[in-house]
């Protein structure tokens, strides 16, 4: 096939029809930043003691029943325990006074038989604390009234997601990023297929409907299996909107839809998340809320054209003439009569194809593949366990939220300018030292000065997303044409098990609240030093083939083999490869 930017250079640059298609493909990832982080708020825990039945306790006992326990230097009630109910109502019914006839620390303390109860100045409802009725079939069926009907039997069921229970909260977070492993993985094979517009909306409808689905949970287990298909629905909507814009912009409409404008419209979405969670406070209303959004793209499907490279790719000539023809008349400008010749659309000879496999083979590679995971674990590790620890930060959760999804914006755009003139190596490393240092920094912070830990996590969010975006182009550029879509498929998944591990990070607060930063500090600057043995990219040519991939910097390669061109009168310079300490040299015969 023919160069497509060639055919449909007379479009121009910018105009009418992609400056909309722009603007229309990008309201799509807003709903992937209001849809992907929801579990800050629907899987926060509130401040919750054991309940407390009514057993005549005197008013003393009611409120000695939950013993004290001091947290982070202040006392406050247990949260998983109480004191023996028995022996507190004998004692209460004998008439003597807590901490005055009776030493509270030699009484006997037990579980929280009887369930927690909940503060709801914040949350409503959310699934740490939700009671689900559930009607079984069998009871329904065999409850008979006098009137000879069905007698109606509600079943109770109370999630209780504290103390025992509170890993199932992180392992419901885990499984939104699983889903998101699946998802990248199958969403590529079916735009291929299927065509990236169809995916795209497909995809919205099922990130619509399994979002509805989970609002109907009426258990956790059924909370986490459609948390799944919302990850995996969300990634390949993402995904495949991505592809479809870099396939339909102009060059120059492309690196800002890249750089900027699916970064930031995703920032939008996350920024108006917490705001609709703080009008909505009963989780089942928000998810509902949530998934509704999504039929506002119904109309987008008239607007938003298939990619033609694809139509192409899958002999459908005409159609992309079409939708060219059509760019052309909202563009002003005139198509020629014929716009993809015959001739260049004659299929190119098979290439090799390239699998994880050949990434194994050179000892080049697998250093450079091997850096590159550990850097996308590292950083999807600090980004992700940031963003999930909001509802756990001093002050009001909504607005840490919004902070947190505002501090992306900047990073986003101050990460463009700088990625034209500055070495990705040194960037990089740069805002890993930024985002782990301050993190490490955190545990100094007294108590006392809560706001100048909130400064130093957002500003580590914002390292955290400048490594983001800069990774991205960084790993890119490391590969060459042969490799890079295995190369990218390969740090995705690294990623992927990174965000998977997060919320496991940030459970660990609830042993130490220092843990979690520690961990991730600890991770970021280890991968910090890491990234100063990958090769610099900045004004270099994207490789083409293995050969022609730079050398990793260290322990990993051997003997650098410098080139040698020969030169000789009438036959072509040749480069010969063999040992030598100087850069490339010119040789006469």
């Amino acid at each position: 096939m023919g160069d497509y930017d060639e055919d449909t250079a007379f479009l121009g640059q910018n105009g009418p029809y992609f400056w909309n298609t722009f603007f229309l493909l990008n309201t799509v990832f807003v709903s992937t930043g209001f849809n992907g982080l929801y579990i800050v708020f629907v899987g926060a825990a509130p401040k919750h003691h054991c309940l407390i039945p009514d057993v005549n306790l005197t008013e003393e006992w009611t409120k000695a029943v939950v013993p004290l326990t001091t947290v982070d230097g202040e006392e406050v009630q247990s949260q998983c325990s109480r004191y023996r109910l028995d022996v507190v109502r004998n004692l209460s019914a004998e008439g003597l006074v807590p901490g005055r006839d009776v030493n509270l620390t030699d009484l006997e303390q037990e579980r929280c038989l009887d369930g927690w109860h909940y503060s709801k100045d914040i949350y409503r409802s959310n699934i740490v604390t939700e009671v689900s009725m559930i009607v079984h079939v069998f009871q329904f069926a065999l409850s008979f009234s006098f009137l000879g009907g069905f007698k109606y039997v509600p079943v109770f069921s109370q999630w209780d997601l504290v103390c025992d229970d509170k890993w199932k909260v992180p392992f419901a977070s885990s499984t939104l990023f699983v889903g998101y492993l699946f998802g990248s993985l199958i969403s590529g094979h079916l735009s291929d297929r299927y065509g990236r517009k169809k995916v795209v909306f497909i995809s919205l409808a099922a990130q619509c409907l399994s979002v509805l689905l989970q609002s109907f949970s009426h258990s956790w287990r059924m909370f986490c299996i459609m948390f799944l298909f919302v990850g995996a629905s969300q990634i390949s909507l993402y995904i495949s909107a991505f592809v479809l814009g870099t396939e339909v912009l102009s060059k120059t409409m492309r690196v800002l839809f890249t750089t900027l404008g699916a970064f930031l419209f995703y920032c939008i979405g996350y920024m108006t998340l917490p705001w609709i969670a703080y009008g909505i406070r009963e989780w089942r209303t928000l998810l509902a809320v949530l998934s509704m959004t999504s039929v506002v793209y119904i109309p987008l499907w008239w607007f938003i054209p298939e990619s033609p490279r694809w139509l192409i790719t899958q002999g459908r000539v005409d159609e992309a003439e079409a939708i060219v023809r059509e760019a052309a008349r909202k563009n002003k400008v005139e198509a020629p009569p014929v716009i993809f010749k015959e001739s260049e659309l004659q299929g190119i000879s098979p290439s090799r194809t390239y699998s994880m496999l050949d990434v194994l083979k050179s000892k080049n590679i697998r250093c450079i593949t091997l850096m590159c995971l550990v850097l996308w674990m590292a950083i999807n590790i600090g980004y992700f366990g940031l963003s999930l620890n909001t509802s756990n930060l001093s002050g009001d959760p909504f607005m840490n939220c919004f902070l947190s999804a505002a501090s992306e914006v900047p990073a986003y755009i101050v990460s463009t300018c700088l990625l034209r003139r500055c070495p990705r190596k040194a960037l990089l490393s740069s805002f890993l030292v930024i985002g782990g240092g301050v993190l490490l920094l955190i545990q100094f912070i007294p108590s006392t000065l809560q706001y100048v830990a909130l400064a130093l996590e957002m500003t580590g969010k914002f390292g955290f997303t400048m490594a983001f975006s800069i990774v991205y182009i960084y790993t890119a550029e490391l590969y060459p044409t042969v490799l890079r879509n295995v190369g990218m498929g390969m740090c995705s998944s690294a990623a992927r098990i990174g965000s998977i591990t997060a919320p496991y990070v940030i459970y660990l607060g609830t042993y130490d609240k220092v843990l979690p930063y520690i961990l991730m500090g600890s991770l970021t600057i280890a991968s910090s030093v890491v990234n100063f043995f990958l090769p610099e990219t900045l004004n270099r040519d994207l490789p083409e083939t293995v050969e022609q991939m730079q050398e990793c910097q260290g322990l990993c390669n051997g003997p650098k083999k410098r080139n040698y061109v020969v030169k000789d009168e009438g036959r072509r310079s040749q480069p010969i490869q063999c040992e030598a300490k100087s850069d490339m040299q010119t040789l006469p015969l």
